[in-house]
């Protein structure tokens, strides 16, 4: 997912990297402080971590690209949509054994 925060500041990107590292459902996250994005990884609901990053930083959030990538994974009943951004392409591999 792809998010648009205004990052004027060290102080401004400070806390948005406080607020997406205090988030356990986020993998991975990546900051692009010149253009004022900011690239995110996991397993969760877009709305609810925009929703925790605007409660936390009290910056304007706005969703850019959602990019779903829902794999079907019998032993994983996580209802939560596996969310990539354009900038990360994951590697699925499933190893069945006998």
């Amino acid at each position: 997912m792809v998010m648009r925060i205004n990052i004027d500041c060290n102080g401004c990107y400070k806390k948005v990297r406080r607020a997406l590292l205090n988030m356990k459902e986020l993998q991975t996250h990546s900051i692009e402080k010149n253009h004022c994005r900011v690239s995110v990884f996991g397993r969760f609901n877009p709305q609810d971590v925009a929703i925790k990053i605007r409660k936390e930083t009290n910056r304007r959030v706005e969703i850019l690209d959602i990019q779903d990538f829902s794999t079907i994974d019998e032993d994983h009943h996580d209802q939560r949509p596996y969310i990539t951004s354009g900038t990360l392409h994951p590697t699925t591999t499933t190893l069945k054994l006998a």
